[in-house]
């Protein structure tokens, strides 16, 4: 565009026009009319760039009213493909050769021997820094300090794709860049973001991009011109939004084709009026982008079906009357719910514009944002209450936020039930207590099982101590008295005599009371079997050494019944005791030892002909050594009885419990 609004117009192979208030002029550019490209420099030169023009020269300098071969031109080969001017007014050409440079009196040329990544070159732009830019057709992106490429961009280092087409640097530092069939892709710091139809873009296959005074970027593109505001573009590019809001001009909007031209710069411009002008395979369109009135109307949104586990459940589709709730039954056979819910947007302006978002209150709070898609998938939906609501935007971006909503119960199957969890939490707990307490209730039995044994041991230690004390001692001592006085009768023979004798008979109970001392110590003697022998043998030695005849009543075999400790050493201390009574005060003649056996206990009885238990010796029975006996035997859990004999004389019955506590 000159300066005097004018607009100059490439049109292929129907030469160059200029149209200005109304009028056009039409020119031929070169032998075979195919123009490209055309560029109004500062100075007001007309430049035209032509392809396939064979042997003759590709660019054309307008002169005298014609379009005339430009100086030097014919080094830059027949085919042109981007005319752009820096700020320093030197004029840049992008050609099948390289990179060509005209400042005002020759041309240089920038090829892959001066760094440039690859040719032909098919982009070329300057930012506001004064960073200068340069794309080609197979070989990448490339940044040019006026004399040398000093950094290149490629696959291999972040850029979407080789194939550059167009380049425009925003208001903003930013660079987008357009590519033959890569989408989109923008550079900042350092960084590349792709854009393509999958994000939202009509095409992937971009021919030309321009920036508005409205925050919009317009892309020219094979199936329609775009226009997507760069929020939309930054949004999607930090994870905001997973689609690009982007709206989509066709042949209902106005233009004469949804193909826009491609292959060519420049081709999109902004007007000083603030008019776009587009070129598109028809020929040329504007728009201002101010006088732009959004669609205002909402798009009505509508559920159209619910899939439950692969079963289509209630649907609009022959029934205006679509439900507000919805109702899954236990019994699916599965442990969650899969669903599957289609919705819809009228939207008769352009329906194929509509976007979506989505969400499943009570199973996330965050939108989807669907883009285009009408239908939301939930693969593993608990029992619970939930409400699906849906909302759609038009072409322009207005969103109907009220939207549809379907309210979704999906019941529990017993087993998901709280009272169900609740009594099994209960069970769970039931069976930890129970397993703690019987282990707990072990422990307690082991501990009190051990100072038991300590007790009885304790005891045990106790009663050897005091029966070395009570008879050991005393005896010792006597023999030890006897001893000094035999010393000091010593010249006396009958008083020695006298002292040796009771020495002798000092000495040899000594003797028996170690003995039954070792015996009561000894763990082997624990057996009924033990008991019986020792208190026969005990009763025949005691009672052969005072005259009096002996009998004993044991049964032939006795069963190896085990006898605590404790038991059979009361037992023996009380046995002892009668037997001794029977000695002493008896007046008997003849006594009887028997041993009679019952399912859990024994009995013991002495029995004498003696003169019996008078008045006197009743009383006795309640004294001293009658006393004794009946509490051994009932600290051991056991009976004493005495009474008369069947004929003449006092029978002593103990009766004590069979087996180890």
């Amino acid at each position: 565009m000159d300066t005097d609004g004018g607009l100059w117009l490439a049109f292929g192979a129907s030469g160059a026009s200029y149209w200005r208030t109304n009028a056009v002029h039409d020119f031929k550019v070169g032998p075979l009319q195919d123009a490209w490209e055309v560029l109004v420099d500062r100075q007001q030169q007309v430049w035209a760039g032509t392809r396939d023009e064979g042997l003759y020269d590709g660019l054309y300098l307008f002169q005298d009213g014609l379009f005339r071969p430009a100086p030097g031109a014919r080094m830059l080969g027949p085919q042109i493909f981007a005319l752009f001017e820096d700020h320093n007014g030197w004029l840049w050409a992008g050609t099948q050769n390289g990179l060509a440079r005209w400042d005002g009196t020759k041309w240089k040329i920038y090829t892959t021997r001066d760094g440039l990544s690859g040719v032909p070159v098919r982009a070329i732009t300057e930012d506001a820094r004064g960073n200068f830019w340069v794309g080609t057709e197979n070989g990448g992106f490339n940044l040019f300090d006026g004399e040398k490429f000093i950094a290149h961009w490629q696959t291999t280092n972040g850029l979407p794709g080789n194939d550059i087409s167009c380049l425009c640097p925003d208001k903003d530092g930013d660079l987008w860049a357009g590519t033959f069939g890569h989408g989109l892709a923008r550079f900042r710091n350092g960084r590349w973001t792709q854009y393509s139809t999958s994000d939202g873009l009509a095409s992937s296959s971009i021919g030309y991009l321009v920036e508005d005074g409205e925050g919009c970027l317009w892309i020219g593109s094979n199936t329609g011109l775009m226009r997507i505001q760069e929020k939309s573009l930054d949004d999607f590019a930090n994870g905001t939004t997973n689609v690009i809001a982007c709206r989509v001009y066709r042949e209902e909007d106005g233009l004469p084709t949804r193909e826009c031209s491609s292959g060519a710069q420049p081709a999109a411009i902004g007007s000083p009026d603030g008019k776009l002008w587009f070129p598109t395979s028809k020929g040329v369109v504007s728009v201002n982008p101010k006088e732009l009135r959004p669609n205002p109307r909402l798009p009505v949104v509508m559920i159209e079906s619910v899939r439950v586990n692969g079963q289509e459940q209630e649907t609009n589709r022959f029934n205006s009357a679509w439900p507000q709730a919805i109702t899954i039954a236990p019994g699916n056979q599965q442990l969650e719910v899969q669903l599957e819910i289609r919705y819809t947007a009228l939207n008769f302006a352009a329906p194929d514009a509509v976007r979506f978002k989505y969400r499943l209150e009570g199973h996330g709070a965050v939108w989807t944002d669907a883009g285009s898609t009408r239908v939301a998938y939930y693969s593993a939906v608990p029992p619970g209450k939930y409400r699906f609501h849906v909302i759609a935007c038009n072409e322009d971006g207005a969103w109907n936020e009220a939207g549809s909503v379907l309210d979704i119960t999906v019941q529990p199957e017993f087993w998901q039930t709280g009272w169900f969890r609740a009594a099994v939490v209960l069970g769970l707990l039931g069976v930890v207590a129970a397993i703690v307490g019987h282990f707990s209730t072990q422990k307690l039995q082991r501990q009190l099982q051990a100072l038991r044994q300590r007790e009885a041991l304790e005891k045990e230690r106790s009663r050897i101590a005091r029966d070395l004390h009570d008879q050991l001692g005393a005896n010792l001592t006597q023999v030890a008295l006897l001893g000094e006085m035999a010393e000091a009768d010593k010249d006396a023979p009958a008083e020695i005599e006298s002292h040796a004798r009771q020495i002798s008979q000092t000495a040899r109970e000594t003797t028996r009371a170690l003995d039954e001392i070792v015996w009561a110590v000894n763990p082997a003697n624990d057996t009924l079997d033990g008991l019986a022998n020792y208190a026969c043998k005990y009763a025949q030695e005691y009672l052969a050494l005072a005259g009096l005849r002996y009998r004993a009543e044991v049964p032939a075999q006795l069963p190896a019944v085990a006898i605590a400790p404790e038991v059979r050493h009361n037992v023996f201390l009380a046995f002892k005791e009668a037997v001794n009574n029977v000695v002493k005060h008896a007046q008997a003649t003849e006594a009887r030892v028997r041993l009679r056996l019952q399912p859990d206990s024994f009995t013991l009885e002495v029995e004498d002909n003696g003169r019996g238990l008078g008045e006197t010796d009743a009383r006795a029975a309640t004294r001293s050594g009658l006393r004794n006996m009946r509490a051994r035997m009932e600290d051991i859990g056991g009976e004493f009885w005495i009474g008369p004999a069947a004929g003449q004389g006092t029978t002593v019955r103990l009766t004590a419990p069979a087996g180890t506590r």
